[in-house]
C-alpha cells in the first residue's frame, strides 16, 4: 500500500512540452520503431537536444524517414541482435527486451554508455512483476514517495523526461513528461495508451500525453537519466556493441528462455507441434497466432536495424568493412525470410482467418524451414562480426 504524498508549496503541476511521442508504428514516412526502451531513450534524448541526423531511405518502393538515434541504440543495446523464446509455453513476453540478458539492466547500463549518459534505476517495493521467475529486475527498490520525488525532481528541476516500466499496459518502457498534483498523477506517452483494454482510468491531454492518477500500483519501475558523461570512443562503443551481438547470439539459454540460435530451433520445433494447436480452441489459437506473429516482426524489424547498425559502423570503421557488410546482408535476409513467413500466413495483422490459417498442419510445415533459413543467416553473420573483430 502506498503513503500518501505530502504537499509542499513547490508547484502541483509540471509538464515538459514537446517530448517526441513514441507509439507502435501506424503508418507514414517515419521507420517503425516498435521497441519500446529504444524509442523511449531517444524521444528523451531528443527532447534534451542530443541529434545523431536523420536520413532518407528506399524500402519496399518507398522513402522512409530514418533516425540515425534509434539504429544506434538498438545496436549498443543490443536490441537489434535478439531473439528469445520460451523453453516451456507459448509466451507473449517473448519479444520483450526485459528478458533479453541474464542481468536484466545490461541491455539498458549499455544503451546510456554509447550515449553518453549516467542513469539510476529503482523498482517500484511493492509491485516486483518484471523479470523472469524468481529473479529480480532491478537491483534496488523504493517506495512511494521517494519514486514520487525523483519523478517531479527530474521533471521539475532539471527538466528531464523520465523513463518508466508499465503506467499503462505491460511492465514495458514509456515515458513520463510532467505530473499533476504534486506528482500524485502523471502525464506522459505510453505504447498502449491507445488501446482501450489497457487503458481505463486514463485520460487524455490536448497535447496527446496520457494522464493518469494513482499509478504507483501500475508501475514497476523508473529510470531516472542522469548527467552528461564522457562517452568512450566511437571505436570502442562499436567493438563493445559487436561483442554484445556475439554474445546474445550465441547465449542458447537465459532462465526459462531459449536465446540467440537455440531460439530458433525452439521456435521452429513449437510450430511442428500439431498438438499446441486445438482446432477446438479458439482462444488457443488466438494465442498462438499473436506469440508467432510478435517473434516474426521483432525478428524482421530487429535484423533490419541490424543491418543498419553494421553499415554504419562500417563506414566508419574502415578495417571492418567488408565483414560487416557481408553481416549487414545476412541481417537483410533474415529480414526478408521474415516477409515470406507473412506471405505464407496470408498477411500479417490479427484476423480470425489468418488465425485458422497459422493453425493447418501444412502452413506451418513451409513456415518453420523458414525460420531454420533465418536462423542459419544469423549464425553466418555471427561468424563475419566474429571476423571484423579479429581485424
Amino acid at each position: 500500500m502506498r503513503k500518501q504524498s505530502t504537499k509542499t508549496d513547490e508547484p502541483g503541476r509540471v509538464v515538459l512540452e514537446g517530448v517526441p511521442r513514441v507509439h507502435f508504428y501506424d503508418g507514414g514516412p517515419q521507420v517503425p520503431e516498435d521497441e519500446m526502451f529504444p524509442a523511449c531513450l531517444k524521444a528523451c534524448l531528443q527532447f534534451m537536444g542530443e541529434d545523431f541526423g536523420c536520413k532518407e531511405i528506399t524500402e519496399h518502393r518507398s522513402t522512409w524517414h530514418l533516425d540515425n538515434l534509434y539504429v544506434y541504440i538498438m545496436g549498443t543495446s543490443g536490441a537489434a541482435f535478439r531473439l528469445m523464446w520460451h523453453s516451456q509455453r507459448w509466451d507473449l513476453g517473448n519479444t520483450s527486451t526485459n528478458i533479453m540478458a541474464a542481468v536484466a539492466l545490461e541491455p539498458i547500463r549499455r544503451a546510456f554508455e554509447a550515449v553518453g549518459y549516467a542513469h539510476e534505476a529503482f523498482g517500484n517495493q511493492d509491485s516486483r512483476l518484471i523479470g523472469h521467475e524468481g529473479v529480480d529486475f532491478f537491483t534496488e527498490y523504493r517506495d512511494y514517495d521517494y519514486l514520487r520525488s525523483r519523478v517531479t525532481e527530474s521533471i521539475r528541476d532539471r527538466r528531464r523526461p523520465v523513463i518508466a516500466f508499465g503506467v499503462i499496459g505491460p511492465p514495458v518502457s514509456c515515458i513520463i513528461t510532467g505530473y499533476d498534483g504534486h506528482g500524485e498523477a502523471i502525464v506522459g506517452w505510453n505504447f498502449f495508451q491507445v488501446f482501450p483494454e489497457f487503458a481505463t482510468a486514463v485520460d487524455v491531454e490536448p497535447s496527446g500525453y496520457f494522464h493518469k492518477a494513482d499509478w504507483y500500483e501500475d508501475t514497476q519501475g523508473l529510470i531516472i537519466i542522469g548527467e552528461k558523461q564522457e562517452r568512450p570512443s566511437p571505436g570502442e562503443i562499436y567493438r563493445k556493441a559487436l561483442r554484445w551481438a556475439l554474445e546474445i547470439v550465441r547465449t542458447p539459454l537465459i532462465h526459462d528462455y531459449r536465446s540467440g540460435l537455440a531460439a530458433y530451433d525452439a521456435w521452429a520445433d513449437a510450430l511442428l507441434r500439431d498438438e499446441d494447436f486445438p482446432v477446438d480452441d479458439v482462444d488457443a489459437l488466438r494465442e498462438r497466432y499473436m506469440v508467432h506473429n510478435d517473434a516474426v516482426g521483432t525478428l524482421a524489424e530487429a535484423r533490419w536495424y541490424a543491418s543498419l547498425f553494421s553499415r554504419q559502423v562500417a563506414e566508419d570503421e574502415p578495417a571492418m568493412a567488408v565483414q560487416l557488410l557481408a553481416a549487414a546482408e545476412c541481417y537483410e535476409a533474415e529480414h526478408d525470410l521474415m516477409w515470406d513467413v507473412w506471405d505464407l500466413m496470408g498477411g500479417r495483422e490479427f484476423s480470425d482467418e489468418l488465425v485458422n490459417r497459422l493453425a493447418e498442419p501444412a502452413v506451418r510445415r513451409q513456415i518453420a524451414p523458414l525460420i531454420l533459413q533465418a536462423r542459419d543467416r544469423d549464425a553466418e553473420a555471427a561468424d563475419y562480426v566474429e571476423e571484423a573483430l579479429a581485424r
